[in-house]
């Protein structure tokens, strides 16, 4: 006999009140993904590093045009909350002290990947081009290059391109700003 488990998704609501309930404990790395609450990797120090130089690179590319928001929570629907390396986001004036940002306010955003490029090139693409995020960068620290996804729906990136070394990226969202793959990489 097959037996079918029923499983519950949260909200992210939920997600919240778990936090506050000492449930989830404080700091603990988890973000909230269709509903699940995922554990998040360990940040290495070759990942810190990666994330350190993106934060210096798109400062400087976007001076007062965008907010650069890391590892910060970017809610995309209400059963997904995660938290992106890198999140450049449209200026508010409250800085998202109100509330985290949508996908409307999100120009790209970023993840870094040294141990989780299954998850990033799989559930994470899908889950931030089934909301709208125009482009999505996936920094292959093991492969040495710097995969873009661009023109999103809901079944993933209609464009995806590589970049190596040499090479130079062009945010949509940034127009005129340049980011050499050399700067990124370690």
């Amino acid at each position: 006999m097959q037996t079918t488990l029923t499983t519950r998704r949260f909200t992210v609501h939920e997600y919240y009140r778990m936090a506050e309930a000492g449930i989830l404990a404080p700091g603990e790395r988890v973000e909230l993904i269709e509903g699940e609450i995922v554990q998040m990797a360990a940040i290495g120090s070759r990942h810190a590093g990666c994330v350190n130089r993106l934060t210096r690179l798109l400062m400087e590319a976007s001076g007062n045009r965008a907010v650069v928001a890391i590892q910060n929570p970017v809610r995309l629907s209400q059963i997904s909350e995660p938290e992106p390396d890198v999140a450049i986001l449209r200026p508010r004036p409250d800085q998202y002290a109100d509330a985290h940002p949508g996908p409307g306010e999100v120009l790209l955003i970023i993840e870094v990947a040294d141990t989780t490029l299954d998850l990033d090139r799989g559930v994470k693409a899908l889950l931030y081009a089934g909301a709208g995020i125009a482009e999505y960068w996936l920094v292959d620290l093991p492969g040495e290059r710097v995969e873009v996804r661009r023109e999103p729906g809901e079944e993933g990136y209609g464009e995806v391109t590589t970049h190596q070394r040499g090479e130079v990226l062009r945010p949509l969202g940034l127009p005129g700003a340049e980011v050499a793959v050399d700067a990124i990489l370690p």
